[in-house]
Parts: C-alpha cells; sequence; structure tokens
C-alpha cells in the first residue's frame, strides 16, 4: 500500500470522493499482479517455443501455399506450385514434426483443463483466500512450465496431457484476481486499479515476447520454460509477501487507507456473504452482456495473441527474431492504451460527467469494433508490410479497452460475487480458446494464403460485432438489486431505516 506519511492523505470523517490520482491505490497489490508469471498468463511465449521446435519445412513439399510477399522457387507441374525453401531461409527447424493440426491441439489442450476450474476457483477464492487461490495456481503453472521440454521430448500426446494440467491449474486464477480487486478497489477507481492488474497481462507479452524469440535462437527452445518458470518461482515468493485478501489483514495499511476503502466498498466476514443467487444470476441480462462480450473478445484476443505471429511467419515471412519483436509492438501500444483510457474514463466519472455505465459500453465498443476494422484491412494491403503490421498494432491496442469495459463490469453489478461472475463468463470465454487454434490450423492447412486468412478476418469481423451491439443493448455499471439478501423480519438495521 501506498503511505504517505503521518499527514495521513485520505482523513475521513464522510465518504469522499476518491481523492486525485488514486492516492490509496493499494499498490502491494498492484505491483505483483501487474507482473504476472510469464508462463502462468502470458501465451506467446509457449507459441513461440513451439515455432522454434517444429520441423517448419517438415511439410513444404505437400503444402505448395502461393503466399503473398515471399519469393518463390516454384516448378509448375500438373498445374501445382512446388515451394521450395531457399538456401537463406533463416527460420529455425527444431527437432519435432509437428503438422498445424498437432500444434493446434497443443496449443488448444490448455483450456481443455482451464474450462473447468473457473467457477469452482471464484467459489474458493470468495469463500477462502484469493491470494492463496491464484499464488497456487500461478505456482503450479510455473511447475508444469518447467516440465514440458521433458514432455515436448517424450511424446506430443504427454506434452497435451501436461498442459491440461497447466489450465487446471490457471483457470482459478482470473477469478481469484476479480475477488482481490473487489476487494481493495474502490468504486471511483475500478477502471485504473483493474486496468492497471489485468494490463500486465498485456506486460507480460510485452516482455515475453522479444524475450521469448531470442531464447529460443540463441539458447534453444528449452530455455524459453526454464527461464521463465524460473522466474514465475521469484515472483511467488514476491506474490506471498506483498500481497493480501483485504486491507484489513494488511499490516502495512495506514488507518486513513483502510477507511477509505472500507468505507467505499463496505466490510463484509466470509462467513456473512449471503449464498449464491443462482436463479437471478442465470437471468440477469447484464451477467449475459458481460459473457457474450467476453466469449467474443476472446476470439479476437487469442485470434492476435495466439495466430499474430504464425500470420507474421507465413504470409510476412519475418524470421523469429523479427517475428517475436514486431508482434510485441502492438502489445506496449496496447498497454499504453489500456493505462490512458482507464485513469481518463475514472476522472469523467469522479467529476460525474459520465456514468458507470457508458465508461463500460464505450470501453467495450472501443474494444470491438476498431479491431475488427484492422483485422479486416490488414487482409487487403498486398506486400506493404509497414501498413499490415501498423493496422495489427492498431487492432491489438484497441482490444485493450475491454480491461476498462466488460471485465471489470463484473465487480460493478454484483461485487460481493464478482470472482464466481468472472468464473461464469470466463469459462464461456475459453471456447474460444479451444476453437481457435483448431480452427485456424483447419483454414490454413496446406493453404497459408492471404485468401483463407481473409476467411478468418471476416468471421472475426462478425463476432467482434455481436460484442458491440449485444453489451451495448444489456450491459450495465450498477449493482444488481439481487445482489444484496433481502432485510429478515424484525431485523435491528432495517427497522432503523424505516423509522428514518
Amino acid at each position: 500500500m501506498l503511505s504517505y506519511g503521518k499527514s495521513e492523505i485520505c482523513p475521513l470523517t464522510h465518504r469522499p470522493p476518491p481523492p486525485p490520482y488514486c492516492a490509496c491505490l493499494p499498490t502491494d497489490l498492484c505491483l505483483p499482479a501487474a507482473f504476472p508469471p510469464p508462463l502462468a498468463s502470458a501465451l506467446p511465449p509457449k507459441h513461440f517455443a513451439m515455432v522454434a521446435v517444429v520441423q517448419a519445412w517438415m511439410e513444404s513439399v505437400i503444402r505448395h501455399p502461393l503466399v503473398h510477399c515471399i519469393t518463390l522457387a516454384a516448378a509448375l507441374r500438373g498445374g501445382a506450385a512446388i515451394w521450395r525453401r531457399p538456401a537463406e531461409s533463416p527460420f529455425i527447424d527444431g527437432p519435432f514434426a509437428w503438422d498445424d493440426n498437432i500444434q493446434g491441439l497443443i496449443l488448444a489442450a490448455y483450456f481443455y483443463g482451464y474450462i473447468f476450474t473457473q467457477v469452482p476457483g471464484g467459489w474458493f477464492a470468495e469463500k477462502f483466500s484469493a491470494k492463496h487461490v491464484f499464488g497456487v495456481g500461478a505456482l503450479l503453472n510455473a511447475l508444469c512450465a518447467l516440465l514440458c521440454p521433458i514432455a515436448s521430448k517424450a511424446s506430443y500426446i504427454v506434452l497435451v496431457a501436461l498442459r491440461i494440467v497447466m489450465g487446471i491449474a490457471g483457470g482459478v486464477t482470473l477469478p481469484g484476481m476479480h475477488v482481490l480487486i473487489a476487494s481493495w478497489a474502490p468504486p471511483q477507481e475500478r477502471s485504473k486499479i483493474a486496468s492497471t492488474v489485468y494490463a500486465g497481462m498485456t506486460l507480460g507479452t510485452l516482455v515475453c515476447m522479444p524475450f521469448s524469440g531470442l531464447l529460443a535462437s540463441e539458447l534453444g527452445w528449452e530455455s524459453v520454460f526454464y527461464i521463465q518458470g524460473g522466474l514465475s518461482l521469484l515472483w511467488y515468493i514476491l506474490w506471498l509477501i506483498f500481497v493480501y485478501d483485504s486491507p484489513a489483514k494488511h499490516p502495512r495499511i495506514s488507518r486513513a487507507e483502510r477507511r477509505f476503502i472500507e468505507e467505499s466498498i463496505g466490510t463484509t466476514s466470509k462467513s456473512e456473504k449471503p449464498p449464491i443467487p443462482w436463479k437471478s444470476v442465470w437471468t440477469s441480462m447484464p451477467v449475459w452482456a458481460i459473457i457474450v462480450a467476453h466469449t467474443c473478445s476472446n476470439w479476437g484476443w487469442y485470434m492476435l495473441l495466439v495466430k499474430l505471429p504464425t500470420y507474421m511467419r507465413y504470409i510476412l515471412k519475418f524470421d523469429i527474431k523479427a517475428n517475436a519483436g514486431l508482434s510485441a509492438v502492438p502489445f506496449l501500444c496496447m498497454w499504453i492504451f489500456t493505462m490512458i483510457n482507464a485513469n481518463v474514463l475514472d476522472l469523467l466519472r469522479s467529476k460525474n460527467l459520465i456514468t458507470t455505465t457508458f465508461a463500460r459500453k464505450f470501453s467495450t465498443f472501443v474494444a470491438s469494433i476498431p479491431p475488427a476494422i484492422c483485422l479486416i484491412s490488414v487482409t487487403y494491403v498486398g506486400c506493404n508490410t509497414d501498413l499490415a503490421v501498423a493496422l495489427l498494432t492498431l487492432g491489438t491496442m484497441f482490444i485493450g479497452g475491454m480491461y476498462s469495459g466488460f471485465l471489470s463490469n463484473h465487480i460493478d453489478i454484483a461485487p460481493p460475487f464478482a470472482g464466481t461472475l468472472m468464473g461464469i463468463s470466463n469459462t464461456f470465454a475459453t471456447i474460444p480458446g479451444i476453437v481457435v487454434p483448431s480452427f485456424v490450423g483447419y483454414m490454413t492447412h496446406g493453404n497459408q494464403t492471404v485468401e483463407a486468412w481473409r476467411v478468418i478476418f471476416f468471421i472475426t469481423l462478425g463476432i467482434f460485432g455481436l460484442e458491440a451491439v449485444f453489451f451495448s443493448i444489456f450491459g450495465s455499471g450498477d449493482e444488481q438489486p439481487w445482489v444484496r439478501p433481502k432485510p429478515k423480519p424484525g431485523d435491528p438495521e432495517q427497522m432503523r431505516l424505516n423509522e428514518a
């Protein structure tokens, strides 16, 4: 937590608006959470390692792709163009002969486990300790990452099984983090704090992409897992030291900070929390707005996060170092945009210039329509690689609006059940993680062409459009009436309110 000496920046006799620049920002939570374990939360390191371990040219004779922006050494035989490997090709061949379908299976395997622990993870975090639910999930991910090279050499089936275990552990992390944010973030600072925390995933991607590409090319693909897995173990130690479940449990928080947070969000012990009103949850349109937006957004998010390096490799023809470095640029822009957007929205909300509902809908719209336009446009730029990279950068950047949009919305509409709601929406949102790698692998198997990717991106355009429309109609930033339990007859507090 930030401390401001004995001056106590937040002296309170009544509940005030949040101080400028988030004077009570829980930095002990934000700092460790904003630098998540690289292999527990970021897909690109795994993907770049896969690019390096696969025998890239294993199927070159049967693929015969007519790809834009490359030099073809082709012999026309029966109308088929056979793609011959240029002698100067910079790509790195790996030891494993995995085709596109196997690669898609390995990438999707994580989500086979991830999808089943979302709701249980949220419930355990709400009922027991969000700190330890998140921390243990990240720790298990790191340990499994260290075993990935061994599993890869044993069999791709063993690697798939290990990735499923990683998904099971990783599935509890986002619901656990949502519970922590709900316990720490005052309402007028939720965009800022949630974006600071969740943009850490973007920051992890930004660091890991060039780092992973360099490691894979210089030290071998195994180094990606060993080094980043080791760093994740060090991160876990920091997590245990600095993070606490609530202001009441934090030993270093000032009384003014604790009072400000608790008066802003209220305090409820875990034993006092009401049971989850499941019927109200499943019939709530604001809940379904989050589910639809989260699912649609993840389709585009996984498309860029997992398939952007593949697109650059086969269509734009960058070597592994350029691939890693250029793929990191969009995520740098995304992180910058995320932080600016969150701070501006919270500033406007603190001045009562916009409502929470408007802030969530605006951010969700920005995170859907501009990326969709950029994705379609990139398939029409021909061999202009600079423009293609610029469009991909803009598309990825605007997706950062999701952190101040639907991804913060669970805490707005149902603070006591934020972890469970995140678990529900992220369960649905995991489906694209399973479908996208296999879908793209199927669409581009033996057909790595701009036309194939154009079809993929047009489908993504429709999905992004559904996200924008559905959330704009049914989304809400207000706490729902079913969140607080109805007062019991004879309740002293309710009687005092009635008398007043």
